[in-house]
């Protein structure tokens, strides 16, 4: 049966809230200083782990993860919602993390969200294109932008092998979204990591 648009409307709600909790800013202030207070002054992960160690910092990205992929994986897997109500309710915890009602509608880069959007639709599937490209440029670019666009260029990739139109509705604007987000990380020139220990 196919949602009304009421209960849609009411979806999107439900899934941009969970994205909005801020378990970072949680997490770290719980462990004595906020994420916020470090690094680029981003509500995430990464600074989660500067803030409060490699404990905190873990358990933020997985939640940060899962804000993602439970309102996601509830409506796409046990309520079958397969038509165009996905692309917003997909699309919510990114805007959620990124415009958090908790943190006075600011908030983070929405990565760690975005990862985990595309576990609620696919389970492991597109993380198998997202996380190696990923990773690999976190680990040989100084440049958190870059390595966005490795594992965006990989999704896409994924994507196209796959019979899911309304993926392509999910990821160009989420593409276009984190590309915005990492836009000061895009104007700086790409350094190799191991350049600077030379």
């Amino acid at each position: 049966m196919n949602p009304s648009l009421f209960l849609i409307a009411l979806y999107i709600l439900f899934s941009f809230l969970c994205g909005s909790l801020p378990f970072s800013v949680w997490l770290s202030r719980s462990a004595g200083r906020d994420a916020r207070e470090v690094g680029d002054r981003n509500p995430g992960a990464t600074n989660a782990f500067k803030a409060g160690g490699w404990r905190v910092g873990i358990l933020a990205f997985a939640l940060d993860v899962a804000k993602g992929a439970f309102p996601v994986g509830l409506a796409w897997f046990v309520f079958g919602w397969r038509g165009w109500e996905i692309v917003p309710i997909a699309l919510a915890p990114m805007f959620g993390h990124a415009f958090s009602p908790f943190l006075n509608f600011r908030g983070g880069k929405a990565l760690a969200v975005s990862l985990g959007v595309w576990i609620g639709l696919t389970l492991w599937q597109m993380p198998l294109f997202i996380l190696p490209p990923l990773i690999l440029a976190f680990l040989l670019v100084d440049n958190s932008g870059w390595a966005v666009c490795a594992a965006l260029l990989s999704l896409a990739a994924g994507l196209w092998l796959t019979a899911e139109p309304f993926f392509w509705g999910v990821y160009f604007p989420m593409a276009a979204f984190l590309l915005w987000k990492h836009r000061a990380e895009l104007a700086r020139p790409v350094t190799l990591r191991f350049a600077l220990r030379k």
